[in-house]
């Protein structure tokens, strides 16, 4: 496919070919008159041509507003793209297509995709685009609004399938715990699935996020027993790390003695007392009744 690239269309000051409308519409008023005054038949041929470019002329005025372009198509070829804003004239027997340079922000629907994981999710983005290339935007795709939504929503997917909705390795990306390194993912995907339609994209975050209704309440419980889990094994790294400097501290000092057996019934109660849910109860050792 042939690319169009944009390129600047000539135009001139629209004052100007007002100035030169209007000289010409006097011209002709005083020629018709003095047709009129004299029966002159001779200057009707200059009478009618005079008429055809005071009919076809107005049609080269065109108003550019900021952020807008003017795309020029004459007789189906692309003669250029007037962007300056304010008003001008060119050839009056070309097309002026209006292409808006404005940003533009795209909030996609709520998409039911599965993640890396194959677990089904809601995903939403919002896209913010603008048009760089007017030429391309026009030319190369049939609707270049309806190419950025449908392009968008097709980088959305892909995205979701490239990443698990969670992950508890820290070192892993993830949809939900990743959002900036997803972001650039996403805004790197849609500008490259738009670069044909001359648009660029500024930003492209997630909006939405959140499992499928079918699967959230099971996820929900498996998400809160791997963060016990989670819990849990902190809590005995640092339970044996407690015990394990206690006891080198006890024998470094001389406080006690202990052998292998008072060592592992040291280590149970320290271990219970540490890893228990509920506070421990002590129980002292006064000896005993009898002898």
């Amino acid at each position: 496919m042939n690319s169009i690239a944009e390129a600047k269309g000539w135009r001139t000051n629209g004052f100007l070919g007002l100035l030169v409308f209007l000289a010409i519409l006097f011209g002709e008023v005083m020629l018709v008159r003095d047709m009129v005054m004299t029966l002159e038949i001779g200057m009707l041929w200059i009478a009618i041509i005079g008429f055809l470019v005071i009919s076809v002329f107005p049609s080269g005025f065109f108003v550019v507003q900021p952020n807008e372009a003017r795309v020029l198509v004459f007789f189906g070829r692309y003669v250029g793209t007037v962007r300056d804003a304010g008003l001008w004239w060119t050839n009056p027997f070309t097309i002026k297509r209006h292409v808006s340079l404005r940003i533009h922000n795209l909030n996609s629907e709520r998409l039911k995709v599965n993640d890396l994981s194959g677990n089904p999710i809601e995903i939403a983005a919002v896209v913010v685009w603008r048009v760089v290339d007017s030429a391309k935007a026009l030319f190369d795709v049939e609707n270049y609004t309806e190419f950025v939504n449908i392009q968008s929503e097709t980088a959305i997917r892909t995205l979701a399938s490239h990443y698990p909705y969670d992950a508890h390795d820290e070192a892993k990306p993830s949809l939900r715990g990743s959002p900036n390194e997803v972001s650039d993912s996403l805004r790197q995907q849609v500008q490259a699935r738009l670069e044909i339609a001359g648009v660029e994209v500024s930003e492209a975050r997630i909006s939405h996020l959140a499992y499928a209704p079918e699967i959230a309440q099971a996820m929900l419980r498996r998400q809160q027993a791997e963060a016990i889990v989670a819990a849990r094994q902190k809590i005995v790294e640092g339970a044996v790390g407690m015990v394990e400097s206690a006891l080198r501290l006890l024998s470094e000092q001389n406080v006690i003695t202990l052998d292998e057996e008072k060592k592992a019934a040291m280590i149970n109660n320290l271990l219970v007392a540490l890893v228990s849910e509920r506070e421990a109860t002590p129980v002292l050792n006064t000896g005993t009744l009898y002898t």
